[in-house]
Protein backbone atom coordinates (compact mmCIF):
# COMPACT_ATOMS: atom_id res chain seq x y z
CA UNK A 1 0.00 0.00 0.00
CA UNK A 2 1.24 3.48 -0.88
CA UNK A 3 1.34 6.72 1.05
CA UNK A 4 0.98 9.38 -1.66
CA UNK A 5 1.78 12.98 -0.71
CA UNK A 6 -0.39 15.58 -2.45
CA UNK A 7 0.93 18.75 -4.06
CA UNK A 8 -1.97 21.02 -5.02
CA UNK A 9 -1.10 24.00 -7.21
CA UNK A 10 -2.85 27.37 -7.31
CA UNK A 11 -1.20 30.45 -8.78
CA UNK A 12 2.08 28.48 -8.95
CA UNK A 13 2.00 27.92 -5.20
CA UNK A 14 1.59 24.82 -3.05
CA UNK A 15 -1.78 25.15 -1.33
CA UNK A 16 -4.56 23.20 0.35
CA UNK A 17 -8.23 23.99 0.05
CA UNK A 18 -10.71 23.40 2.85
CA UNK A 19 -13.48 21.04 1.66
CA UNK A 20 -12.61 21.92 -1.94
CA UNK A 21 -13.58 25.57 -1.50
CA UNK A 22 -11.45 27.92 -3.57
CA UNK A 23 -12.05 30.83 -1.19
CA UNK A 24 -10.71 28.81 1.76
CA UNK A 25 -7.10 28.33 0.76
CA UNK A 26 -3.93 27.93 2.80
CA UNK A 27 -0.62 28.68 1.05
CA UNK A 28 2.35 26.55 2.12
CA UNK A 29 5.06 27.38 -0.38
CA UNK A 30 5.92 29.10 -3.64
CA UNK A 31 8.31 26.25 -4.48
CA UNK A 32 6.48 23.04 -5.48
CA UNK A 33 9.70 21.40 -6.72
CA UNK A 34 11.28 21.75 -3.29
CA UNK A 35 8.34 19.83 -1.78
CA UNK A 36 8.50 17.13 -4.46
CA UNK A 37 12.19 16.51 -3.76
CA UNK A 38 11.54 16.56 -0.01
CA UNK A 39 8.76 13.96 -0.25
CA UNK A 40 10.93 11.69 -2.41
CA UNK A 41 13.81 12.01 0.06
CA UNK A 42 11.45 11.12 2.90
CA UNK A 43 10.65 7.85 1.15
CA UNK A 44 7.49 8.47 -0.89
CA UNK A 45 7.12 6.10 -3.85
CA UNK A 46 4.55 8.20 -5.77
CA UNK A 47 3.30 11.81 -5.84
CA UNK A 48 -0.18 13.19 -6.45
CA UNK A 49 -0.14 16.58 -8.20
CA UNK A 50 -3.30 18.58 -8.87
CA UNK A 51 -3.61 21.70 -11.00
CA UNK A 52 -6.42 23.38 -9.03
CA UNK A 53 -6.67 26.33 -11.40
CA UNK A 54 -6.84 23.87 -14.28
CA UNK A 55 -9.63 21.91 -12.62
CA UNK A 56 -11.65 25.07 -12.21
CA UNK A 57 -10.93 26.52 -15.64
CA UNK A 58 -11.27 23.25 -17.54
CA UNK A 59 -7.83 23.47 -19.15
CA UNK A 60 -4.36 22.86 -17.65
CA UNK A 61 -2.81 26.01 -16.18
CA UNK A 62 0.35 24.65 -14.53
CA UNK A 63 1.68 22.37 -17.27
CA UNK A 64 5.18 23.84 -17.30
CA UNK A 65 5.83 23.65 -13.57
CA UNK A 66 4.29 20.17 -13.32
CA UNK A 67 6.62 18.80 -16.00
CA UNK A 68 9.59 20.52 -14.36
CA UNK A 69 8.57 19.02 -11.01
CA UNK A 70 8.21 15.54 -12.49
CA UNK A 71 11.65 15.70 -14.12
CA UNK A 72 13.25 16.79 -10.83
CA UNK A 73 12.45 13.48 -9.09
CA UNK A 74 12.70 9.76 -9.83
CA UNK A 75 9.36 8.48 -8.57
CA UNK A 76 6.05 8.20 -10.46
CA UNK A 77 3.86 11.30 -10.60
CA UNK A 78 0.12 11.19 -11.16
CA UNK A 79 -1.40 14.46 -12.39
CA UNK A 80 -4.93 15.82 -12.44
CA UNK A 81 -6.72 19.09 -12.99
CA UNK A 82 -8.27 20.28 -16.25
CA UNK A 83 -7.40 17.17 -18.26
CA UNK A 84 -10.40 16.87 -20.54
CA UNK A 85 -9.09 15.96 -23.98
CA UNK A 86 -6.86 13.37 -25.61
CA UNK A 87 -4.24 15.93 -26.60
CA UNK A 88 -3.57 16.86 -22.97
CA UNK A 89 -3.36 13.20 -21.94
CA UNK A 90 -0.86 12.53 -24.72
CA UNK A 91 1.18 15.59 -23.76
CA UNK A 92 1.54 14.67 -20.10
CA UNK A 93 2.37 11.03 -20.81
CA UNK A 94 4.91 12.02 -23.46
CA UNK A 95 6.64 14.21 -20.86
CA UNK A 96 7.09 11.34 -18.41
CA UNK A 97 4.00 11.67 -16.23
CA UNK A 98 3.12 8.15 -15.07
CA UNK A 99 -0.67 8.47 -14.92
CA UNK A 100 -3.16 11.23 -15.66
CA UNK A 101 -6.24 11.75 -13.53
CA UNK A 102 -9.61 12.31 -15.18
CA UNK A 103 -12.57 13.61 -13.20
CA UNK A 104 -15.07 15.87 -14.95
CA UNK A 105 -14.78 14.36 -18.42
CA UNK A 106 -15.29 10.85 -17.04
CA UNK A 107 -18.55 11.97 -15.45
CA UNK A 108 -19.66 13.68 -18.63
CA UNK A 109 -18.84 10.85 -21.05
CA UNK A 110 -18.07 7.22 -20.26
CA UNK A 111 -17.84 6.55 -24.00
CA UNK A 112 -14.99 9.06 -24.31
CA UNK A 113 -13.30 7.53 -21.28
CA UNK A 114 -13.51 4.03 -22.79
CA UNK A 115 -12.02 5.34 -26.02
CA UNK A 116 -8.99 7.01 -24.41
CA UNK A 117 -8.32 4.08 -22.08
CA UNK A 118 -8.12 1.81 -25.12
CA UNK A 119 -5.45 4.15 -26.52
CA UNK A 120 -3.69 4.59 -23.17
CA UNK A 121 -4.48 1.44 -21.17
CA UNK A 122 -3.75 1.62 -17.44
CA UNK A 123 -2.35 5.14 -17.83
CA UNK A 124 -5.52 6.79 -16.59
CA UNK A 125 -6.89 7.17 -13.07
CA UNK A 126 -10.49 8.26 -12.58
CA UNK A 127 -11.10 10.55 -9.65
CA UNK A 128 -14.49 9.85 -8.09
CA UNK A 129 -14.98 12.98 -6.00
CA UNK A 130 -18.06 12.77 -3.82
CA UNK A 131 -20.19 14.96 -1.60
CA UNK A 132 -22.50 12.72 0.34
CA UNK A 133 -23.38 9.92 -2.08
CA UNK A 134 -23.14 11.88 -5.33
CA UNK A 135 -20.26 12.55 -7.72
CA UNK A 136 -18.94 16.09 -7.97
CA UNK A 137 -17.13 17.61 -10.97
CA UNK A 138 -15.73 20.85 -12.46
CA UNK A 139 -13.13 21.28 -9.77
CA UNK A 140 -15.68 20.14 -7.17
CA UNK A 141 -17.80 23.19 -7.94
CA UNK A 142 -20.79 21.19 -9.27
CA UNK A 143 -22.63 18.09 -8.08
CA UNK A 144 -24.05 15.58 -10.54
CA UNK A 145 -27.06 13.34 -10.09
CA UNK A 146 -24.79 10.29 -10.37
CA UNK A 147 -24.49 8.09 -7.28
CA UNK A 148 -20.86 7.16 -6.64
CA UNK A 149 -21.46 3.41 -6.30
CA UNK A 150 -23.26 3.33 -9.65
CA UNK A 151 -20.41 5.29 -11.20
CA UNK A 152 -17.82 2.88 -9.77
CA UNK A 153 -19.72 -0.07 -11.22
CA UNK A 154 -19.76 1.61 -14.64
CA UNK A 155 -15.97 1.95 -14.50
CA UNK A 156 -15.32 -1.73 -13.81
CA UNK A 157 -14.81 -2.86 -17.41
CA UNK A 158 -12.57 0.08 -18.33
CA UNK A 159 -8.76 -0.26 -18.44
CA UNK A 160 -7.88 2.05 -15.56
CA UNK A 161 -4.75 2.09 -13.41
CA UNK A 162 -6.85 2.88 -10.33
CA UNK A 163 -9.73 4.92 -8.95
CA UNK A 164 -9.33 7.77 -6.47
CA UNK A 165 -12.18 8.09 -3.99
CA UNK A 166 -12.17 11.62 -2.58
CA UNK A 167 -14.46 12.47 0.32
CA UNK A 168 -14.79 16.19 -0.36
CA UNK A 169 -16.40 17.15 2.94
CA UNK A 170 -13.29 15.82 4.70
CA UNK A 171 -10.65 17.02 2.24
CA UNK A 172 -8.25 19.49 3.80
CA UNK A 173 -9.99 19.30 7.18
CA UNK A 174 -7.82 16.79 9.09
CA UNK A 175 -11.06 15.63 10.70
CA UNK A 176 -10.01 12.02 10.54
CA UNK A 177 -11.05 8.91 8.71
CA UNK A 178 -14.53 7.99 7.53
CA UNK A 179 -14.71 4.31 6.58
CA UNK A 180 -18.32 3.76 5.57
CA UNK A 181 -18.19 5.04 1.99
CA UNK A 182 -14.75 3.51 1.45
CA UNK A 183 -15.99 0.08 2.52
CA UNK A 184 -18.94 0.32 0.14
CA UNK A 185 -16.65 1.39 -2.70
CA UNK A 186 -14.23 -1.48 -2.12
CA UNK A 187 -17.10 -3.94 -2.39
CA UNK A 188 -18.29 -2.73 -5.81
CA UNK A 189 -15.08 -1.56 -7.53
CA UNK A 190 -12.95 -4.03 -9.46
CA UNK A 191 -10.17 -1.44 -9.68
CA UNK A 192 -7.62 -0.66 -6.98
CA UNK A 193 -8.81 2.30 -4.91
CA UNK A 194 -6.80 5.24 -3.63
CA UNK A 195 -8.51 7.08 -0.76
CA UNK A 196 -8.29 10.84 -0.12
CA UNK A 197 -9.88 13.16 2.40
CA UNK A 198 -9.54 13.70 6.13
CA UNK A 199 -6.60 11.42 6.92
CA UNK A 200 -4.87 13.18 9.78
CA UNK A 201 -2.70 10.93 11.95
CA UNK A 202 -0.93 7.59 12.30
CA UNK A 203 -4.01 5.95 13.80
CA UNK A 204 -5.82 6.59 10.51
CA UNK A 205 -2.96 4.88 8.66
CA UNK A 206 -3.14 1.86 11.00
CA UNK A 207 -6.88 1.62 10.38
CA UNK A 208 -6.51 1.80 6.60
CA UNK A 209 -3.86 -0.93 6.49
CA UNK A 210 -6.67 -3.40 7.20
CA UNK A 211 -8.07 -2.66 3.74
CA UNK A 212 -4.90 -3.27 1.73
CA UNK A 213 -5.92 -6.84 0.88
CA UNK A 214 -9.42 -5.68 -0.03
CA UNK A 215 -8.37 -3.44 -2.88
CA UNK A 216 -6.95 -0.33 -1.21
CA UNK A 217 -3.87 0.66 -3.21
CA UNK A 218 -2.96 3.95 -1.61
CA UNK A 219 -3.67 6.87 0.69
CA UNK A 220 -3.37 10.48 -0.48
CA UNK A 221 -2.32 12.86 2.27
CA UNK A 222 -2.01 16.62 2.06
CA UNK A 223 -2.65 19.06 4.88
CA UNK A 224 -1.64 16.62 7.64
CA UNK A 225 1.86 16.41 6.12
CA UNK A 226 2.19 20.15 5.66
CA UNK A 227 1.01 21.01 9.16
CA UNK A 228 2.84 18.23 10.95
CA UNK A 229 0.04 16.15 12.44
CA UNK A 230 1.34 13.21 10.41
CA UNK A 231 4.99 12.40 9.76
CA UNK A 232 5.63 10.81 6.37
CA UNK A 233 8.54 8.62 7.49
CA UNK A 234 6.53 7.31 10.44
CA UNK A 235 3.55 6.56 8.20
CA UNK A 236 5.76 4.74 5.70
CA UNK A 237 7.34 2.72 8.49
CA UNK A 238 3.90 1.52 9.60
CA UNK A 239 3.06 0.52 6.03
CA UNK A 240 6.38 -1.25 5.48
CA UNK A 241 6.07 -3.23 8.71
CA UNK A 242 2.49 -4.34 8.09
Amino acid sequence: MLIIPAIDLKNNKVVRLFQGKYDKVTIYSDNPIKYAIFFENEGAKRLHVVDLDGAKEGIPVHKEIIIKLSKSINIPVQVGGGIRDEETIKFYLSQGISQVIIGTKAVESLDWLKEVTEKFPYKIIVSVDIRGEKVSFSGWQKISEVFYLDFLKNLNKIKLFAVILTLIELDGTQQGLEKKRLEKALKVSQHPIIIAGGISNLEDIKTLIKYKDKGLLGIIIGRALYEGSLNLKSALKIINES
